[in-house]
């Protein structure tokens, strides 16, 4: 074991390594003894594909290579594809338009247009077999002077020039599903300001000569959300319902509402996507399900009958994209030392079979840090976080050196931190840093209280969370106050950007596509988060002095650290003026800057190339601002002084 000050650690996990070897695994379909996902691939320019896995155990991808299997409803998209005895319906990313495989056709890679007007996005694909149509969300930007149109309309696969509108009126449209019978659809629909983790309304309407009527509200409102709506049957609609301040599951039967199971933990997830999945029915009076607690997620069966909840003993605290059949569970499922992976449980035995890994990369997992649930003190109580400590079994630190700490401050803001295996966070802390990733009042997991603790507080509560936990970490022992780094990205960024301007507790920060003027983000951003920032900072205009008080832009003179800037160009939910402006203000202070541009990314970093210069720049950064050398041949970003 060699002697060596942290940050200058060699390590195995490189971001040669990390790019070249991973992949995004999500949105599990099953098709009958068929079972297909998504795979993101970052070496393919980000480029996402649908895999098949046939019942001989044959994997293929589906997708041809000139397609990518994405859409951009809400800019983030989510629920591209469906399938139906081997049809595959998917969206394309580059004309948004829909498309069709028969995958039991004379060619199975041969690919139908059934869309082609490109200011059009869909989203939440839903067959209906009964009419030979697909029901979907659409999102219409035929008016560029306007907000987009969102509705639920019926395309006719028989002659897709047939469509029609057969839910309108709301912002908002998302999950529209239908019975099995095809006699009723229910859908979630909701409005400006509020988003679907504020409240939402769950409908339903019988189907009548293909159109909707008699729509009737079954559950939900402006402090209400609903999540997952599913039906079990022609009469009982499941869904997932935050009334009583955590996300517990409910069903809809006969006029009545009930309630399935009562805990203290969150069986939804904040929908910043389509088509998220964390239950699914495993014949009549049983329900497979996962639920947070803690930060962490578990799998259960729940007996509808006498609403017991049964724990079941599998490896995994993060586990998503749940889907069911016979006795059989498939998810996407991650732990502290796995990555995440696509499997099936088999339900009587608990065992498990292992489809796809996200990355091939073979750790000896002694270089892996394993992260510590810690909660400390903050301003308003106790805030929660994963702190994983410097791990490399090739190397010990100096004698009395403490190690430089980076802060992570997750996007959202209304989401959370993971515990499952992140090869980026591994990347530091086998380098010798301190990582914690905290999740602050406002994330999702700990209940509704816990969210609602950022509403009107945004760049307040936040900071302070983070910022605490540095201060925690440095009264334990467990990381150098001289220094400490703040990185996020998106919401994270602003809270990165705010808490070095505010605070002086931080030497360093890297912003991802980060926030810097809130006015400038509520006048110039999408339609989904147009309204965003009424709750978690206040109304606008009515409130534009708050804003500026609340921006970093505005206080650049409190600025003393060096940070820097990695932004796509194409990015429309944080435009790249966002990251301009502060360059623009620390240049002119004298203050070391870096601004790391990339053309072709938008909201989030798709790219092998670019996600690798973004991870190594920021490393790049801190060793040039830290003082330490690194071990590895890194190419240097530009610093401006």
């Amino acid at each position: 074991m060699k002697l060596a000050p942290f940050g200058s650690w060699k390590s195995p996990i490189t971001a040669d390594s990390i790019v070249a070897d991973s992949i995004g695994l999500s949105s599990i379909v099953l098709d009958g003894t068929d079972i297909y996902w998504l795979e993101s691939r970052p070496q393919e320019a980000g480029r996402n594909v649908i895999v098949r896995q046939t019942e001989d155990g044959k994997i293929s991808d589906i997708t041809p290579i000139e397609y990518n299997v994405r859409n951009r409803v809400h800019e983030y998209g989510g629920a591209a594809y469906t399938v139906l005895e081997r049809q595959v319906y998917f969206s394309n990313n580059s004309d948004n338009c829909l498309y069709v495989q028969d995958l039991d056709g004379e060619n199975p890679h041969q690919v139908h247009q059934l869309t082609h007007d490109k200011t059009k996005r869909y989203a939440d694909l839903t067959i209906d077999p009964h009419r030979r149509r697909l029901i979907c969300v659409q999102e219409d930007h035929d008016s560029s002077d306007l907000e987009p149109l969102n509705t639920i309309v019926s395309i006719d696969l028989t002659k897709t020039d047939d469509m029609f509108v057969l839910a309108g009126g709301c912002d908002f449209y998302a999950a529209p599903r239908l019975s099995p019978d095809g006699s009723r659809l229910a859908w979630l629909s909701w409005n400006h300001p509020n988003l679907p983790w504020d409240g939402t309304n769950l409908q339903t309407a019988n189907v009548i000569n293909g159109y909707l009527s008699a729509p009737t509200l079954i559950a939900g409102g402006a402090n209400e959300t609903i999540f997952q709506p599913q039906w079990l049957n022609d009469d009982s609609l499941y869904f997932i319902s935050d009334r009583t301040g955590w996300g517990n599951l409910y069903c809809w039967n006969n006029g009545k509402v009930a309630a399935i199971c009562k805990l203290d933990a969150e069986f939804s997830l904040p929908q910043w996507v389509f088509g998220m999945s964390t239950y699914a029915f495993v014949g009549k009076h049983r329900i497979v399900c996962t639920y947070s607690q803690g930060g962490t997620w578990h799998l259960a069966l729940i007996n509808t009958l006498s609403q017991h909840l049964t724990h079941l003993n599998v490896p995994y605290t993060d586990i998503s994209s749940v889907r069911a059949a016979g006795n059989s569970v498939y998810c996407c499922a991650a732990a502290a030392t796995q990555s995440n992976q696509i499997i099936a449980i088999d339900l009587l035995t608990e065992s498990t079979k292992i489809f796809q890994l996200s990355t091939k990369l073979d750790l000896d997992p002694a270089y892996l840090s394993v992260p510590q649930s810690i909660e400390f003190p903050t301003t308003e109580g106790t805030a929660y976080a994963f702190y994983y400590p410097p791990t490399n079994p090739d190397f010990q630190p100096l004698l009395g050196e403490k190690p430089p700490l980076l802060v992570k401050s997750h996007g959202g803001p209304t989401a959370a931190a993971s515990s499952q295996l992140n090869l980026k966070t591994q990347y530091w802390t086998s380098r010798g840093f301190a990582v914690v990733d905290v999740n602050y009042g406002g994330s999702t997991g700990y209940g509704k209280a816990y969210q609602h603790r950022l509403d009107g507080k945004w760049g307040i509560v936040d900071v302070d969370d983070c910022t605490n936990a540095a201060k925690y970490l440095v009264a334990q022992g467990l990381a150098d106050a001289n220094r400490l780094a703040i990185s996020g990205g998106s919401a994270g960024g602003y809270t990165t950007l705010a808490a070095l301007t505010f605070g002086n507790t931080f030497k360093a920060g890297a912003s991802y596509y980060g926030v810097s003027d809130l006015a400038a983000l509520a006048k110039d951003t999408h339609k989904f988060e147009a309204r965003y920032l009424d709750r978690l900072v206040a109304p606008y205009p009515a409130q534009a002095k708050l804003y500026q008080d609340r921006s970093p832009l505005y206080f650049t003179h409190q600025l003393s650290c060096p940070i820097a800037f990695f932004q796509g160009l194409e990015d429309k939910v944080v435009p790249p003026n966002q990251a301009e402006m502060m360059v623009d203000a620390l240049k002119a202070k004298g203050i070391p800057v870096a601004y790391v541009t990339f053309p072709t990314e938008q909201h989030g970093f798709r790219e092998a190339a670019n996600i690798k210069r973004a991870l190594t720049g920021e490393f790049y950064f801190y060793a040039q601002i830290f003082k330490f050398q690194s071990a590895d041949d890194i190419e240097p970003i530009g610093i401006i002084v």
